[in-house]
């Protein structure tokens, strides 16, 4: 077996008239997160530690914000998407550890709903996922509500047979 380890990190704007969606889950909050996709800040660190571990490059070079395919897309696509490109080069999700950093909304009822989600796109189980949500104890732009900022990191696996 061969192992590669990678990092994600990503951070959204909050705004008014938004949904708020992190780790594929609709979050009940007065702002959502500003994106050319649905700014899924989780989903999109993760995809950015796949995609290095895999030596693939980053979700912007994949899935461009100018081209029209993604506006507005549900970032669980764009997982669905990395899974499947990691794959074409023999690879698949060992684990995943993730932080989101986000003074409000709390998230840490949501954060089983999240583990299942997405284990389903990434067809592991979801003990295979970890989610850990804190807050900067109101410092920065995450303590003063202006975003929220994701960080993950990638365990993937590839088979060699001799």
């Amino acid at each position: 077996m061969r192992f590669r380890i990678g990092y994600g990190y990503d951070v959204h704007r909050l705004v008014a008239d938004r949904e708020c969606w992190i780790g594929g889950v609709k979050i009940i909050h007065d702002k959502g997160l500003l994106g050319h996709s649905d700014a899924d800040v989780l989903i999109h660190a993760i995809c950015d530690a796949l995609l290095g571990a895999a030596n693939m490059r980053d979700i912007g070079y994949h899935f461009p914000d100018n081209n029209p395919e993604f506006h507005n897309i549900d970032s669980k696509v764009l997982l669905k998407k990395t899974v499947d490109l990691i794959a074409t080069k023999g690879y698949q999700v060992g684990n995943i550890d993730a932080t989101v950093c986000a003074e409000r909304p709390k998230l840490k009822p949501y954060i089983p709903t999240m583990q299942a989600v997405l284990a389903e796109v990434m067809d592991i189980d979801p003990e295979d996922i970890s989610i850990k949500a804190t807050t900067e104890e109101r410092l920065g732009f995450t303590g003063r509500e202006e975003g929220i900022s994701a960080s993950a990191v990638a365990l993937i696996v590839r088979q060699i047979i001799n």
